[in-house]
């Protein structure tokens, strides 16, 4: 992929509860110059943590697939999907399964980024590829929490592992 930037489009897509997924897609698309998408819920999860933990677990153990009220038009034209989430109960969140379930990724990249509190990927990362099976799978990046002072570096040689250039 490298040197792709110029014939490859790029978009960010991501989900994020906290504040920290999405801090670290905006320094992604910075990076980039990809397209950002955030993807958002009908039904918002609760704002206050130990309510919205509960919610993120029902629907983990139902499977849920909340109706999403953002969807990319032309998705089609990406070549490379960045796709974040927070680890929720040790997988993707249920939105970000509702996403991957909505597009057709065969031949598109998917490379993942997380952020966690001590989790890592937990299963998140074979739920991704169980749900896409057509789609590349670049290298994943974990941030903890909001990723610190090394977030930047951390998203500079993460890009590099995987031959993106940056702008």
């Amino acid at each position: 992929m490298e040197g792709q930037n110029q014939k490859t489009s790029i978009i960010i897509a991501y989900f994020s509860w906290g504040g920290n997924t999405r801090k670290a897609a905006q320094e992604i698309h910075n990076k980039t110059g990809g397209e950002l998408f955030e993807i958002e819920c009908i039904k918002s999860y609760s704002r206050n943590y130990n309510t919205a933990t509960e919610e993120a677990k029902k629907d983990q153990k139902i499977k849920a697939r909340p109706a999403l009220k953002t969807h990319i038009a032309n998705m089609e034209q990406f070549d490379i999907v960045f796709l974040g989430y927070p680890n929720w109960w040790s997988s993707i969140p249920m939105p970000v399964a509702a996403f991957l379930e909505e597009y057709d990724f065969s031949g598109k990249t998917i490379i993942p980024f997380c952020s966690h509190g001590g989790g890592r990927f937990g299963q998140s990362l074979s739920e991704i590829t169980k749900l896409v099976p057509h789609a590349n799978t670049g290298e994943a990046l974990s941030i903890y929490n909001s990723g610190g002072a090394s977030l930047l570096k951390d998203i500079t040689d993460w890009l590099r592992k995987n031959g993106i250039r940056e702008l």
